[in-house]
């Protein structure tokens, strides 16, 4: 560790020192530590604190990482975060153990931030980790509230330079603004100096000569160098950096020819200035940064108007069963408010915090922590969104509402089912990367054709190759095309994890259904018992056991049986695909299977025994869903189609007008079967699409490569899957289909689209035919349009297939 040196060591009068930490003026030389200054006693600290952890490659990783901390907030300021009530706001998940905190960090802003964020666990023993958005400047932070607390970390975030924005009263409110205030300010920036500068330029543009009034032209002309430097040392630093940051890591980012462009403008400009020999181009140099920033904030509020319907607006198709004295009422999530009652099974996911209020609770978190060993909870205690119930129902006692942005992080959480670029991604970044090098090529070719002859038309050539040419516009289109496809499918009820999985189910040539609850429609099956009649205390058996079932079949059954009352097993195991035992009431209860229960022979139907003795079967009446064979129909034609079932063959008939190819409908499949049965077509190239219901499929819904749940009034929520579609919605998945593969059209067009632009925008740029500030209105002309291209072909598409 550096020591610091506590006797002042006054510099040379005419040595101008720069901090450090945040490179800002350094007004007091004394503070410093060997041969590095600071402009003050907060980023003395910070790289005291950062030293001392070993942590001074954040000093490596951008050219001017840090942020002053002349004005930092002191500790205290954050003292009301040991308020148990403001705690409670807060905090996402907190057991005692681990807490989880999400703060919004706006001083955020480089790798180096990342990196440092990334590694707040080296400031601080207490915290387990931290996972940083970027893009959001939010950091998620699990730490152990035993060792350290929530305003100890705020101080800490605080003390580096990244004080979190807490506002408490935005806590529930999701919307945030459609323009950050760095970027407002940068607009601001650059228009006044546009306007000013072309104010400047009047004379040039109406014909007058430099020669007729030199002074005149030359005072002008340091008034819009001085007003053009703000703008490219602040509105244009964003773009500078991300250039300097792909040059360092040898990456040919977007922003290099694009920076190339800016800086060769304002030093040709600066020099024609400075020697007297000319104007400059200091009015296109403005106009192109004012350009482009204006389209980053059209892209920006474009995609903030996608992000907030689709995270706030377009909840979970999926329900919870809500307790309504004493009876069970399915309500979609959205519907659910604080102090609703909601009866939680085993293997659901509780969708909001609560308070538990009866049964015993073992939550497993590994959704939210990634710890998956189960907590038990006790009567009274908080249980938070995101957990799992595992073992008995259970009531909890809402808090808070259903906060879909938090389900929807959660759900594409790296933990559970790392994203994989599909084809369309992977073009993008291929594209930039290969475009960025052609740019390059282009730009300097045509600087040395003009060169020779006349070196004006050189540089106009150049920089205009530099900022017409736009590989950021591929990008753009994948973005904001498959963006709108997530939101218009949320709007019609099919949920999607992200849009790499719209790629993947373009390009699925294998599906697979599973039966129950899936094809077949629980809400409509009838039940019939045969064999000797149960009394009522058999029946009070059999409801109270199923009542704790998972399977749509016992789910059902025990909703059939309304008017029975129910007692609490004394315990009970459910074995997937088989059936469900217990103690109700000092007697042994089997239902399930005609195997599980023991029935000689066999049969069809859900068993009932009794202490060993099997009193008979219910007879299931399946319905089909409505649109069935339409769906299947729209998946004959390009994919090959299986049925795999838990239940036994009863309806294998029925079934076989749906399945005519032999060996396509498989009957009595364990949970371990139908993963083993994805993971064979995968080995042969295939790329599986698997719809189920999320209940007894969820290991072959991760495995597959695209897995869709049906969701019927029913709480089947699971984070293995990558969509969720309603039930009243499932006669539109092909429409849905049909969507998504428009959307990877629409991105192939916009591609071509993007390359004729380019094409023809270099063809005039290389030949001195289009000068700089004409290039940079093209420029960001060209994003817009591929945006807007996108994102109304898109709709157009939607509404032409019905889709709201």
């Amino acid at each position: 560790m550096a020591s610091f040196l506590t006797n002042p060591m006054p510099a040379a009068a005419s040595t101008q020192h720069t901090c450090f930490h945040c490179q800002e003026p350094c007004l007091d030389e004394r503070l410093h530590i060997d041969d590095k200054f600071f402009c003050c006693e907060g980023c003395k600290m910070v790289f005291e604190i950062l030293d001392t952890n070993n942590l001074c490659q954040y000093y490596k990783l951008d050219e001017k990482p840090g942020r002053t901390l002349k004005n930092r907030r002191d500790a205290r300021a954050f003292a009301y975060l040991d308020d148990a009530e403001v705690q409670e706001k807060l905090l996402e998940y907190n057991d005692g153990v681990t807490a989880q905190v999400t703060f919004y960090l706006p001083s955020m802003h480089c790798v180096s931030c990342l990196w440092l964020l990334e590694h707040l666990y080296k400031l601080d023993q207490g915290v387990y980790n931290s996972r940083v958005n970027f893009l959001k400047k939010t950091a998620a932070i699990q730490y152990d509230p035993r060792q350290t607390s929530l305003r100890k970390l705020a101080a800490l975030l605080a003390s580096i330079g990244y004080a979190p924005d807490i506002n408490l009263s935005d806590v529930d409110q999701a919307k945030k603004p459609a323009i950050t205030r760095k970027l407002a300010y940068q607009i601001a920036l650059s228009g006044f100096a546009v306007g000013n500068i072309m104010l400047f330029s009047f004379p040039e543009y109406l014909g007058m000569s430099r020669t007729e009034d030199p002074l005149f032209a030359q005072v002008f002309g340091y008034l819009s160098l001085l007003i053009a430097t703000p703008v490219l040392l602040y509105s244009a630093r964003d773009y500078l950096v991300s250039a300097w940051n792909g040059l360092r890591n040898r990456n040919l980012n977007v922003d290099i020819p694009l920076c190339l462009a800016i800086l060769s403008l304002y030093f040709r400009s600066a020099y024609d200035i400075i020697s007297n020999t000319g104007n400059g181009y200091l009015d296109s140099f403005a106009g192109l940064i004012f350009l482009l920033l204006v389209g980053k904030w059209f892209q920006q509020k474009t995609w903030n108007t996608l992000s907030f319907e689709r995270d706030y607006k377009s909840y979970f198709p999926v329900a919870a069963m809500r307790k309504e004295g004493n009876e069970e009422q399915s309500t979609p999530v959205n519907r659910l408010v604080p102090g609703d009652i909601l009866v939680i099974r085993s293997q659901e996911i509780i969708p909001a915090d609560g308070i538990l209020i009866k049964g015993s609770a073992r939550i497993d978190y590994s959704f939210v922590t990634g710890e998956s060993d189960p907590v038990q909870v006790q009567a009274g205690a908080r249980i938070f969104a995101g957990g799992k119930q595992v073992g008995e129902s259970i009531e909890i006692s809402l808090t808070k509402r259903v906060a879909q942005s938090y389900l929807t992080r959660l759900w594409n959480d790296q933990a559970f089912k790392q994203e994989e670029k599909g084809k369309v991604s992977r073009l993008a970044d291929q594209a930039g990367k290969v475009f960025s090098v052609i740019i390059l090529a282009t730009g300097l070719g045509g600087f040395m054709y003009w060169a020779p002859s006349n070196m004006a038309t050189a540089i106009n050539a150049f920089t205009a190759v530099m900022i017409v040419a736009c590989p950021c516009t591929i990008l753009f289109s994948i973005s904001f095309t498959m963006g709108n496809i997530l939101r218009i499918l949320g709007r019609n009820q099919f949920y999607v994890k992200n849009s790499g999985i719209v790629e993947a189910l373009s390009a699925s040539d294998a599906v697979i259904f599973d039966k129950t609850g899936t094809i077949t429609q629980v809400a409509r099956q009838q039940y019939q018992f045969k064999g000797t009649p149960l009394n009522a205390m058999d029946q009070i058996a059999v409801r109270s056991l199923t009542k704790h079932s998972v399977h749509p079949l016992s789910r059902r059954l025990y909703l059939s049986l309304p008017d029975v009352p129910t007692f609490v097993p004394e315990g009970y195991t459910e074995i997937p695909g088989q059936g469900i035992q217990g103690l109700v009431e000092g007697r042994f209860v089997q239902v399930g299977s005609a195997e599980f229960v023991g029935q000689p022979g066999g049969g069809q139907g859900v068993f009932v025994a009794i202490d060993g003795v099997v009193k008979g079967h219910y007879e299931v009446i399946s319905r089909l869903r409505a649109g069935l064979e339409n769906v299947l129909d729209y998946f004959r034609g390009r994919s090959a189609l299986w049925l795999l079932s838990g239940d036994q063959d009863r309806e294998a008939a029925q079934l076989k007008a749906y399945f005519p190819e032999e060996g396509r409908m498989m009957f009595q499949c364990t949970p371990q079967d139908k993963l083993d049965f994805v993971k064979k077509l995968q080995t042969e190239g295939k790329i599986v699409l698997m719809v189920g219901d999320g209940l007894n499929d969820a290991g072959a819904l991760q495995q597959s490569n695209v897995g869709l749940v049906i969701a019927e009034d029913t709480n089947n929520f699971t984070p293995a899957c990558d969509g969720i579609i309603h039930a009243d919605a499932f006669e539109k998945i092909p429409d849905f289909m049909r969507l998504t593969r428009s959307g990877v059209r629409i991105v192939h067009q916009s591609y071509i689209i993007a390359l004729l632009y380019n094409s023809f925008g270099l063809y005039f740029a290389v030949s001195g035919q289009l000068n700089p500030l004409m290039a940079a209105i093209l420029m960001p002309v060209s994003s817009v349009t591929i945006v807007l291209f996108g994102v109304f072909s898109g709709n157009i598409r939607a509404r032409r297939l019905g889709l709201k």
